[in-house]
């Protein structure tokens, strides 16, 4: 099986190496160039063909935000996990709309890279082609299953409780997915609702299979719930 090669996008040496190595350090991967500003990462996209680009949201010309917009308007489907420290509910909305297969909050380990990693070679293992064959090339219900769940490995339950929304829901995914994992508080700051209602959606993620809770023990009165996307 031939590798699949990466761009990594960063502005800072440092993280970038690091993040570099990591890649190299997960077997069927490997680093084809790494850019520090979106112009760069725009060029080097273009002339490197990469099959996967991981890319910071902050840098220090355009967003990366802004690098994926250009990408997809340039009909360029590279793949694409965003890798970087924002967490704003705007900025998660807008790589999930962008078609951004995974999205991993800095600082994180090596693990949690390699498994993003792993799930977006199974994708571009589906959805592997011949370019000649491709105006023609079809696809059956079960590989596209595959591929949407291990792309995004969760999704809204479809039947949700008297008052809450679907498109609020997927945003608190998305935050409990982008942080891997998230209590009611910061669910609530990154999206923007009370405490109250984060905590009702990811009790009914918890309750429909699609988080894990677990209970945090600290200091005095009680112990904090900490949720987690399953998958």
């Amino acid at each position: 099986m031939t590798a699949v090669r990466v761009l990594v996008v960063d502005d800072d040496f440092m993280v970038a190496r690091i993040h570099g190595r990591f890649v190299e350090q997960t077997d069927g991967f490997e680093v084809v160039g790494t850019a520090r500003t979106g112009a760069e990462a725009l060029e080097l996209a273009e002339t490197l063909h990469p099959d996967l680009l991981l890319l910071d949201v902050h840098l220090p010309d355009i967003s990366g935000l802004e690098v994926l917009e250009r990408l997809r308007g340039r009909g360029q489907d590279v793949a694409v996990v965003m890798v970087t420290a924002e967490r704003g509910a705007a900025a998660v909305r807008s790589a999930l709309h962008g078609g951004a297969l995974q999205y991993l909050v800095k600082p994180f380990e090596y693990a949690d890279l390699a498994d993003r990693l792993r799930r977006v070679a199974a994708t571009l293992t589906h959805l592997s082609h011949d370019p000649a064959a491709e105006a023609s090339a079809e696809v059956d219900q079960a590989t596209i299953d595959q591929v949407f769940g291990a792309g995004r490995p969760a999704t809204v339950p479809a039947a949700l409780p008297k008052g809450l929304s679907a498109e609020t829901a997927e945003l608190v995914l998305a935050a409990a997915r982008a942080a891997t994992e998230i209590s009611a508080s910061e669910a609530a700051d990154a999206v923007g609702l009370s405490r109250v209602t984060a905590r009702r959606y990811l009790e009914h993620f918890v309750d429909t299979g699609a988080a894990e809770v677990r209970l945090q023990y600290g200091g005095t009165g009680r112990p904090e719930r900490r949720y987690r996307v399953v998958g």
